[in-house]
């Protein structure tokens, strides 16, 4: 690939790796590190719901053997690297018998399909504004009217999310206030279930949008100033090109080197930042599934979602390391 050598591909790689691997050891000792006992929880919640159960000790330990915490630490460590490097998540402690991955698997295209275009949809439209604001042909009207689209930056997506309930679900009552669909539609490819799942979709994804677009605006406005100054720009007016070619093709494309690096860090961690919003609207996505295994004592699915977050945030910095040399030529990795 152009720009690139084989030595700093590899060398990329192995940092991909060992970042993986250090978060896989984080994840590991820090639920073990909180109090309590996963399995004694989850026996207690079976107390709960089915009254007293005779033999609750020798349960306990039986679970413990089964998942393996009765093991020494060390031993505990070594398997656990293995089901990770093998794609075994592993049974969860708190649904026990659902595994990790079906769970992972039902909770992830919710997730991506709402709050990944969520965060595109802010990117596009954060990006569109702070460019208009710092170039220098843009209207003057228009240039007084983007900035009231940042009003809401400095607000939480989650308190706009409760605002928005507020207003729209419980006031006006136009769009639901939970899930991710009616139950009383039938799930599949047909139009009533896709715009049902767009219609309960509109307020998680709004409040992230309203709040975030803002952030995207301001970096790319100040990207934009400072790529407005280069001596490339200068010569390009002086050679007469169209203004259009100049905004587009040299202006916005070399300010957007910042922000694509901050859209795969966003993207790959939107699971985890995510939680609190749709725990709001009770959205079935990963946030949801992972706030559901801190508050069970679960180690086995916070693992499981953490090593997903980890490694598609670590892939992700790798895959636009290695897109650069595309994006820019400026940017070469030959020899390096």
């Amino acid at each position: 690939m152009r720009g690139l050598s084989r030595t700093y591909v590899l060398k990329r790689t192995g940092m991909f790796f060992l970042t993986v691997w250090i978060g896989m050891t984080v994840i590991f000792f820090i639920p073990r590190m909180a109090p309590g006992d996963p399995i004694a929880a989850m026996v207690s919640r079976l107390s709960a719901q089915a009254g007293r159960i005779e033999n609750a000790d020798q349960m306990i330990n039986a679970w413990h053997a089964k998942f393996g915490l009765d093991a020494p630490l060390p031993v505990q460590y070594g398997r656990f690297l293995k089901n990770m490097f093998t794609l075994n998540l592993g049974y969860s402690l708190g649904y026990f018998p659902t595994k990790v991955e079906d769970m992972i698997k039902q909770a992830l295209p919710w997730t991506l399909g709402l709050l990944a275009m969520a965060t595109l949809m802010s990117f596009v439209l954060g990006n569109i504004i702070g460019a208009l604001l710092a170039w220098r042909r843009s209207p003057r009207l228009l240039k007084l009217l983007l900035p009231v689209t940042l009003t809401f930056t400095s607000i939480p997506p989650f308190m706009m999310g409760i605002l928005l309930l507020y207003v729209f679900a419980f006031g006006l009552n136009f769009l639901p206030f939970s899930g991710g669909f009616d139950q009383s539609v039938i799930p599949g490819l047909n139009l009533e279930f896709i715009g049902n799942v767009l219609q309960h979709g509109i307020l998680p994804a709004s409040s992230i949008v309203v709040c975030t677009m803002g952030f995207w605006a301001l970096g790319m406005r100040g990207m934009m100033i400072t790529t407005g100054g280069e001596d490339f720009v200068i010569l390009a007016e002086a050679k007469g090109l169209s203004m259009r070619r100049i905004f587009f093709n040299y202006e916005m494309r070399n300010a957007m080197l910042p922000q694509l690096t901050a859209l795969t860090l966003s993207l790959g961690s939107i699971a985890g930042g995510s939680v609190i919003i749709e725990y709001i609207f009770t959205y079935p996505g990963i946030g949801y599934l992972l706030y559901s295994g801190i508050v069970n004592n679960d180690f086995t699915l916070i693992q499981g979602i953490v090593f997903v977050l980890i490694s598609s945030v670590s892939f992700a910095v790798l895959l636009i390391d290695l897109l650069y040399p595309l994006i820019d030529p400026r940017i070469s990795y030959q020899g390096k």
